[in-house]
């Protein structure tokens, strides 16, 4: 089934009758003419017939069998639809106009757009966009393509990746919330990890001991040096990022270090300490 056909289910619910019977019959306008202008047109005036208050929530399977779920306005919704629909019917003749809507976006535009640019057929075409908003110091901006978004790590090279989590690190985004940390681990990404908490205790000032995470399989002697010093620390979730990173590392030099913090390693075994429970 097309990721349309799933999305206009949404679209019927939390759309008035006439609303939803207005962009259909856009859309097989649209479809027919292969008409760009109108396909402008019906985006701009979507505003005027679904209501940006009206809460709803993408929940849908995908055809890899993954679950995309998020919170979405009606307005967020139809957009969606509308796009994903032309663009399921004919994404070659497609792809540059709504590139080109996306190129003169509003702010709310372009967060809903990177909010649910993973659900567009062949999402890669649109990737130029989704890294450009990397370069954004707009935390919405920022947080629609990097939290709870599974397109980074689909997608993403390990340069653009590592860039993207620095840069949440850097803006304090809640690193818990993006996706495929432990997959898209690379060695390149531990170094930069390093050298930024570095930079950082050398200032005197904290990091989201989360930042950590990747890292756990890349242990070597700097890094080992940087786990004690967590483990060391009077600050006590540091002392579970270090213990953590230490356990689940399969190195053992790190799992001798953790054997002098036998409490951290007793609640690691019973699960009661996790990356996900680390601030708890």
């Amino acid at each position: 089934m097309l990721v349309s056909a799933k999305i206009f289910p949404l679209v019927s619910k939390h759309g008035t009758e006439d609303s939803v019977k207005w962009l259909n019959e856009k859309i097989d306008k649209i479809i027919e003419q292969k008409s760009g202008r109108d396909l402008f047109l019906t985006y701009s005036q979507l505003a005027t017939k679904f209501d940006v208050e009206t809460k709803g929530t993408f929940d849908l399977q995908l055809a890899d069998g993954s679950i995309f779920e998020r919170a979405a306005t009606a307005l967020e919704i139809s957009r969606m639809y509308l796009l994903v629909k032309v663009l399921d019917e004919d994404t070659i003749f497609f792809q540059s106009k709504v590139a080109t809507i996306i190129e003169i976006a509003d702010t709310g535009e372009l967060v809903t757009f990177l909010k649910f640019i993973y659900l567009l057929p062949q999402a890669e075409l649109f990737k130029n966009t989704a890294v450009e908003a990397l370069r954004t110091n707009i935390a919405e901006v920022f947080d629609a393509i990097t939290l709870n978004n599974p397109y980074p790590a689909t997608y993403f090279n390990d340069q653009q990746w590592n860039q993207m989590y620095l840069k949440a690190a850097f803006m304090e985004r809640d690193l818990s919330m993006i996706v495929s940390i432990d997959t898209r681990a690379n060695k390149e990404l531990t170094r930069i990890i390093s050298d930024y908490a570095h930079e950082r205790w050398a200032a005197t000032r904290k990091i989201d001991p989360l930042f950590w995470r990747p890292v756990t399989k890349f242990l070597n002697e700097t890094l080992l040096a940087d786990m004690m010093q967590l483990l060391a620390s009077d600050d006590i979730f540091e002392n579970r990022a270090g213990a953590l990173c230490c356990f689940n590392s399969n190195n053992a030099e790190a799992e001798k270090l953790l054997e002098a913090y036998p409490l951290l390693k007793e609640k690691i075994i019973a699960n009661e300490l996790t990356w996900n429970t680390l601030k708890n």
